[in-house]
């Protein structure tokens, strides 16, 4: 986690901890500060010092971690509010006119190409193109298309930015999105995993290894779509949800298919969104499900996740500096004594501890 660095933005090897969707409708060069701000008053008007955050989120611990999980939170707002960011031209920008379409393709692209030069844009940026269905195919290569010209017309693709192609289901379509991709140069691809297809195939086959292979080298990473997933499954609006047991199946899957793979894993979103509205109790109780969600991503081994909405952002970082500080002191313990031993399997306290686990701290 690089919480607390600001990377170059010609760095490829860092993961961000998060991704920011919005439709391309409302992007904005200085999207990350305006909606830096926006969490910063979020946590000024519910949660304005240590112990009421720690109270508003259920953040769990002794004083000294509540403190500096806050004071941390907090920087990062003001500093890095953003990590990732992708321009939607899917579900969270709708049905449009083919003309409105193209022009915020054109606009979004330019958006880019002024704010890449800033220090306050996303370190990590791209755009999340329609399915490549029969229906949507033509109009998701258009977009694509309209937005890199312009992009490369206007001083270049940056090097953290990615294509997210939604709602795989075989490597054919990313085979077309590869070709597509071709004529501007080493651009990665992100796919998202929220088909059962994506998971398993006609074949009974894991389905993944032939979608990496389909990338041809170029997919950077793997997001989990839980929503569309769910609903693919049969499962009943009211039940969709990041904890279902469905979806804990396929996290499982992604994970086993891209061991290895030098490709990083993304968790889907929480949908119950911190609103600002006169009830406290329902934006407390947004933000705490955000807050449990993340860490429960984060236990399952999943380090990056999507973030919907500026409220989201304090219980983002927050549940990511609790969770790792929290192991730190006896992680290092164990370590330590690890190391010590020589790589042998060790005793600290009552765990027992082996080569897998050294690797693991």
């Amino acid at each position: 986690c690089y919480l607390g660095t600001r990377m170059t933005f010609e760095s490829v090897e860092r993961q961000p901890v998060h991704t920011v969707y919005g439709g391309a409708h409302l992007f904005k060069a200085e999207i990350a500060p305006t909606l830096g701000a926006m969490a910063l008053e979020t946590m000024r008007i519910y949660a304005p010092d240590p112990a009421a955050f720690a109270d508003f989120v259920g953040l769990r611990g002794d004083e000294a971690l509540v403190q500096v999980v806050y004071q941390r939170t907090i920087a990062k707002l003001e500093r890095e509010p953003v990590e990732d960011y992708r321009i939607d031209f899917e579900d969270g920008y709708g049905v449009r006119t083919d003309a409105e379409e193209d022009g915020h393709a054109v606009s979004t692209a330019r958006a880019v190409a002024r704010g890449a030069s800033q220090a306050s844009f996303p370190p990590f940026i791209g755009i999340r193109i329609k399915p490549f269905t029969e229906a949507l195919r033509a109009r998701s290569i258009r977009t694509l298309e309209l937005f890199l010209t312009t992009l490369v017309s206007e001083g270049g693709v940056p090097a953290t930015f990615a294509v997210t192609l939604p709602k795989v289901t075989a490597p054919e379509e990313v085979t077309a999105l590869v070709r597509k991709l071709e004529p501007f140069g080493s651009l990665k691809l992100e796919l998202m995993i929220e088909t059962p297809q994506s998971i398993i195939d006609s074949s009974g086959q894991f389905a993944i290894p032939k979608l990496l292979d389909a990338a041809e080298g170029r997919c950077r990473g793997l997001h989990f779509g839980v929503y569309d997933y769910t609903a693919s499954c049969n499962i009943t609006a009211e039940h969709q949800s990041m904890t279902h047991p469905a979806c804990d199946f396929a996290r499982h899957v992604m994970q086993v298919s891209t061991a290895g793979r030098d490709v990083t894993l993304s968790d889907g979103a929480t949908n119950i969104l911190p609103v600002p509205r006169e009830n406290r109790a329902v934006v407390q109780r947004a933000m705490r499900l955000h807050f449990e969600h993340v860490q429960r991503s984060l236990m399952h081994g999943y380090y990056q996740g999507w973030d919907l909405h500026p409220g989201q952002l304090p219980t983002r970082y927050a549940a990511v500096y609790a969770f790792f500080r929290q192991s730190f002191e006896a992680a290092a313990a164990r370590l330590r004594n690890f190391v010590e031993q020589a790589a042998r399997a060790t005793m600290a306290g009552d765990v027992f501890d082996d080569a897998a686990t050294g690797q693991g701290l």
